[in-house]
């Protein structure tokens, strides 16, 4: 996802969530990796993009 035309992104200001994102490690497959690269691509978006897109679904466990 990329921001509107003529929206300029601001430090500590988050764009497209409610939230600013903070840098994670999780450990993955190689294989894992690659089919969350490729379907960033197919979205335009970042592999960052698909994995919180992803686990915006889940619920918060009620």
């Amino acid at each position: 996802m990329t921001t509107e035309k003529g929206k300029k992104r601001l430090r500590n200001i988050p764009v497209l969530h409610d939230e600013l994102k903070t840098k994670r490690t999780i450990l993955l497959t190689p294989s894992a990796w690659m089919k969350i690269q490729a379907l960033a691509k197919t979205r335009n978006t970042s592999a960052s993009e698909v994995i919180e897109e992803w686990a915006q679904t889940l619920s918060d466990g009620s």
